[in-house]
């Protein structure tokens, strides 16, 4: 029998918003397997749409900065929020995400580039540790460049300039005014900060990604007990339902709260007399993807498998 871990129905609850003792009895049907236990979940309507990169648990800061056609993010982590409102972390953290945009985001050649008075960003961040002392790490960081265009950024929940829990860039590829773009990339920035796209398109989605959703949809519609011709239809609905709320270009747009960005750049296009196109977008959000647990949890589950 598979020993189920706390830290396994952690992960799960996380992943799916079920209850505890719903994640520990999937877990359980499932042998331990993660994926199969969140599918069953969802299967039974027990589940949340599983959201991976929603799993925040680290503090820090992400830092955005972006000048002509090109832009770079960084995320520097810290133990506590404590720390990184500390207004040294903050200073330091700009610090990198402007060497980041001038480094491409390369994170190996961030770390060794040389800041103010002549050290590294790591001997930098070690002097930072051993006097903060709270452990902090720069965790990653990437860049965007488009030709002719611009790329704007945005920070969501800021507690400095080009400083927040969140942080977008926004590539694109246009030969209109400068100052149309920027304003235009911003909203749509806003836009990837509140909805987190999986994709660009639909053509860019994981196979694999639309392969399981499809199962997951066909398995609720066949409980149905309608004809097949009505449960394929039912699955498709699905499927565009899940377009809608996955794929960027098929969202709709945060700002009005009925217009399709896809739409959305067809309209800026007839506005600005060029064509508009998203070259890239990126998205960083403090601690997405870190196991964290609470301190207190174990013994909340340890206690719940002896009843």
């Amino acid at each position: 029998m598979t020993n189920i871990s706390a830290g396994m129905v952690k992960e799960l609850r996380e992943m799916t918003g079920a209850g505890m003792m719903d994640c520990k009895k999937a877990l359980t049907e499932t042998s331990g397997d993660i994926e199969a236990s969140v599918d069953l979940l969802r299967k039974k309507g027990l589940a949340k749409a599983a959201k991976k990169s929603g799993r925040t648990a680290a503090e820090g800061l992400v830092g955005a900065a972006a000048e002509e056609g090109a832009g770079a993010l960084v995320e520097v982590n810290s133990e506590t929020d404590f720390v990184a409102r500390n207004t040294e972390f903050q200073a330091f953290t700009k610090a990198c995400s402007d060497l980041a945009l001038e480094y491409d985001g390369d994170l190996e050649k961030l770390l060794a580039a040389p800041l103010a008075g002549g050290e590294t960003v790591a001997q930098t961040l070690s002097n930072l540790v051993a006097k903060i002392g709270e452990n902090m790490t720069v965790r990653r960081t990437t860049a965007l460049s488009v030709s002719p265009g611009v790329v704007s950024s945005y920070v969501h929940s800021a507690v400095a300039p080009g400083l927040g829990k969140i942080g977008v860039l926004m590539a694109l590829r246009s030969s209109a005014a400068a100052d149309k773009l920027c304003q235009l990339g911003k909203q749509l920035a806003m836009h990837v900060a509140a909805t987190s796209p999986l994709a660009l398109d639909v053509s860019s989605l994981d196979p694999n990604v639309v392969a399981r959703e499809r199962a997951i949809f066909a398995d609720q519609a066949q409980q149905s007990g309608k004809p097949e011709n009505v449960v394929e239809k039912m699955i498709e609905g699905r499927l565009r339902k899940f377009y809608e709320e996955s794929v960027l270009l098929s969202q709709t747009f945060v700002i009005d709260g009925e217009t399709r960005i896809g739409k959305v750049l067809e309209n800026a296009a007839k506005e600005f007399d060029a064509p508009v196109e998203i070259a890239g977008y990126v998205r960083f959000a403090v601690g997405e993807g870190i196991d964290k647990p609470p301190e207190d949890f174990a013994a909340e589950v340890s206690s719940a498998a002896g009843n």
